[in-house]
């Protein structure tokens, strides 16, 4: 997986073409002066041209005998899309194979001297790591907002663990997770006796963070009576526990987390208006996932890598035979990029733990029906594709096609026999002759029983594994496999 690399289109931006194909231009990581240009085999040395729209923002067309590529299933050849468009990313599927995001980027090619700990190179997340260093040091509390699973704790270690107060504790605190009755005794500890059960004093959170960071995610669920001790603590820098007279000193950076509307919660009579003032300090807002996705390829590849790591099969990463499947699969991968992630970063990581358990010891990742249901309840709203009037193409004979002409056709559109026709502009029916002609092209019909077998117990039933080794119709051989009572997966 070549997960993060990226090609930047500034050509296009100065009014001139990029061309990219099989052979070129390179592939890059930021702040790495090498990359790789796609080198897949089933990618066409014919380019695919990127050039200012006419209408648009950007244009994209794709030669003839080029790369199949399909934006929203739908086969392009000639199309526009709008900075908008753009902004929320397109997903490219390149000869099936290979997923490009076509998305607006941040000009910045330089590699963040410190990632602090968090992946990612799109502008929202170099926007946070910026925030994060520009506040570490200094001992004002620090609101983090965001949806839930986006990393607020994160963030809230990265604070802690760069400024003048990482040698003390880091204290994590869930306030949804705590019982309403408890939640201030919790926090700023209790004296024996101040309440029912109260059988010895309770040191608290905040003095056990002393010195340290305490966290407290889910502000906005603290209790009424917990948000005016926090007030006093914010104002003063002393705590009361509860059942005490005795004011305590407290060296503590507080850094709190919500992924509620505070703002909101405060015309409702819920949050106090100066607790919130005490609170954002500074705040720092976390995008969802939806917002980088341009991200979401080297985050699932490092979870994924966490988990194949631990199973031992860390080895389904490396590159392999380039005619083989990639380890993920260009369609499982489309799916990734439009869903929408209500779950944010941590559903990702947990789907990311289940593919890879559910694939445990296959050669590529599948994916189940209930996963894939999942993933299809929650997608990202896909742009249309604007298409440009296809050019006239001149109708040519059948004999005027040369056979590696035709042999590169039909592996470039995965042997389907239509797509293969319109792209060398022969009629349907003519293809068949031509096949026939080749000395070095079977159609379906010709393969044994023992042949079609044999294929498909080393593919284990994928129907594309088999159509990529045994190169006839997909069609075609889908009928003589199930004339032979055989099952197959894939589309």
């Amino acid at each position: 997986m070549r997960a993060g690399a990226r090609l930047l289109l500034d050509a296009v931006l100065a009014g001139r073409t990029v061309e990219l194909s099989r052979n070129g231009p390179n592939f890059t990581r930021p702040g790495d002066p090498f990359g790789h240009p796609l080198a897949d085999p089933f990618v066409s040395r014919v380019p695919i041209v990127f050039s200012p729209a006419e209408t648009g923002f950007i244009r994209m067309r794709v030669g003839e005998a080029g790369t199949r590529v399909t934006v929203n299933d739908q086969l392009v050849t000639d199309c526009e899309f709008t900075r908008e468009e753009l902004a929320a990313g397109v997903p490219l599927d390149v000869a099936g194979r290979l997923v490009l995001l076509l998305h607006l980027a941040s000009r910045q090619t330089d590699a963040p001297t410190d990632t602090l700990g968090m992946l990612g190179d799109s502008q929202g997340i170099r926007r946070v790591r910026e925030h994060i260093q520009r506040i570490a040091d200094l001992q004002v509390p620090v609101l983090v907002r965001g949806e839930t699973g986006t990393g607020k704790e994160l963030v809230a270690r990265a604070v802690h663990q760069h400024g003048p107060r990482q040698g003390g504790p880091f204290i994590s605190v869930n306030l949804g997770a705590i019982p309403k009755e408890l939640a201030a005794a919790e926090l700023f500890g209790a004296q024996r006796g101040a309440f029912t059960g109260a059988t010895r004093d309770r040191e608290g959170f905040f003095r056990a963070a002393q010195g340290g960071t305490l966290f407290l995610d889910e502000v906005g669920e603290a209790p009424p009576e917990v948000q005016v001790m926090l007030l006093r603590v914010l104002e003063t820098g002393e705590l009361y526990p509860v059942g005490g007279s005795t004011p305590i000193k407290t060296d503590v950076r507080l850094i709190a987390a919500t992924d509620a509307n505070l703002e909101e919660h405060i015309r409702d009579g819920r949050f106090k208006a100066p607790l919130l003032h005490r609170l954002s300090g500074y705040e720092i807002h976390l995008p969802p996932l939806r917002e980088r996705r341009e991200d979401l390829g080297e985050l699932f590849r490092h979870f994924a890598q966490e988990e194949l790591e631990a199973i031992g099969e860390a080895h389904r990463l490396t590159p392999r035979d380039p005619y083989a499947e990639s380890w993920l699969p260009a369609s499982i991968a489309l799916r990734l990029l439009r869903f929408a992630w209500p779950g944010n970063i941590r559903q990702l990581r947990n789907l990311a733990r289940q593919l890879v358990i559910g694939s445990r010891g296959q050669s590529v990742l599948r994916l189940d029906p209930r996963l894939a249901g999942e993933l299809e309840t929650a997608v990202v709203a896909s742009p249309p594709v604007v298409a440009k009037p296809p050019a006239a193409v001149a109708r040519r004979k059948s004999t005027e096609v040369t056979g590696e002409e035709l042999l590169t056709a039909l592996r470039q559109h995965q042997w389907d026999l239509k797509l293969t026709a319109d792209r060398l502009g022969i009629p349907r029916s003519s293809i068949y002759d031509a096949i026939d002609k080749h000395p070095h092209i079977r159609r379906a019909g010709t393969l044994t029983a023992e042949e079609i077998t044999s294929c498909h117990h080393a593919c284990a039933g994928d129907l594309d594994a088999m159509v990529r080794r045994l190169e006839v119709s997909k069609r075609a051989l889908n009928r003589r496999i199930k004339e032979l009572g055989l099952s197959t997966r894939g589309s």
